[in-house]
């Protein structure tokens, strides 16, 4: 157990958030259990081990959240419960180690907040960010919060607090405030400041501008470009760079021609399943069987058997 999880940590070691540290315990249960499972929920626990090696900004959830919960309940000598099961067996296939060593680059970029690799044109962010914290109402409307609210409760441990995140297409976890709830209250009154100065959020006392950015999440890859950057396409961005990294998850290639193609070729594999069971029926084999199933398709009999073959297995789920 102790060299597989050693290696485990290795493999995390060069990852960003600090992985490796927060992931030691939850590995470590999992190879003390793992051993002695099998069946089911061997599989599944496997199911979550592999994923904890995917970047977690590719996480549908917290895959820790859930191995922890799966391994409490069998360190107790109990079943993963119809939930668990659900959970992990609606999951994907991890994506393979190209994916995840590209975006595993990426975040290491994210969490320092440096996009330098993707944006060109750092001047107009910096040229901002100077007037920001030169400005004295912005630190006069800082002291008004800090005078209503005990803002050391909202930061974390780097004294960093943060607006509340957008969403795709502008769909907020909640938008409602409940003026009677103090922390409600703190979060609109930031919320509206972070807005007034286009502020991802504040150090201590430092204003945080919102930079020109682009963070791959689960389903897609999302740019955002701040409200007060003046956007020039071709200047502003690799886009070189920003496609490398969003082709990383592209399973292959996509267009109208190569659509059509695979609409026709998912006909003539309809057509051959029945052809297939048409020939068994008449017990046909060898040439006498190539030359009906070619007949069928409608291709000469001089086609190789081997496109058959292929065009059989493309769709043979």
């Amino acid at each position: 157990m102790t060299t597989a999880l050693a290696l485990d940590l290795k493999k995390l070691s060069s990852r960003a958030y600090h992985i490796a540290e927060w992931a030691e315990d939850v590995l470590r249960r999992y190879h003390s259990v793992i051993p002695k499972l099998k069946g089911e929920a061997a599989e599944r626990l496997r199911v979550l081990y592999n994923w904890m090696f995917v970047p977690s900004t590719l996480w549908p959830f917290n895959v820790q959240d859930v191995l922890g919960d799966c391994l409490a309940a069998l360190e107790k000598g109990k079943r993963l419960n119809n939930r668990q099961c659900l959970l992990i067996d609606l999951l994907p296939e991890p994506p393979n180690e190209t994916i995840c060593a590209a975006v595993a680059e990426h975040e290491l970029h994210v969490q320092k907040g440096t996009y330098e690799n993707l944006v060109t044109t750092q001047a107009k962010f910096s040229q901002v960010e100077l007037a920001v914290r030169a400005d004295p109402q912005l630190q006069s409307q800082w002291a008004r919060i800090k005078a209503a609210f005990d803002v050391q409760a909202y930061r974390d441990y780097k004294g960093v607090i943060r607006r509340t995140m957008g969403a795709e297409r502008n769909m907020r976890p909640s938008f409602s405030v409940n003026l009677r709830r103090r922390e409600d209250v703190f979060r609109a009154a930031f919320d509206a400041f972070c807005l007034r100065w286009n502020l991802y959020g504040m150090q201590n006392d430092e204003p945080l501008l919102l930079k020109l950015s682009v963070n791959i999440t689960p389903h897609g890859t999302m740019i955002l470009i701040p409200s007060y950057w003046s956007f020039d396409p071709s200047r502003d961005i690799h886009w070189d760079a920003i496609a490398s990294l969003h082709r990383a998850r592209v399973p292959g290639r996509q267009g109208t021609v190569l659509a059509e193609g695979h609409a026709h070729r998912m006909k003539l594999a309809k057509k051959l399943r029945t052809l297939d069971a048409e020939a068994h029926r008449l017990k046909l084999k060898g040439e006498k069987k190539h030359a009906f199933l070619c007949a069928g398709l409608g291709w000469v009999p001089e086609t190789s058997a081997r496109r058959i073959s292929r065009l059989r297995a493309e769709f043979k789920k």
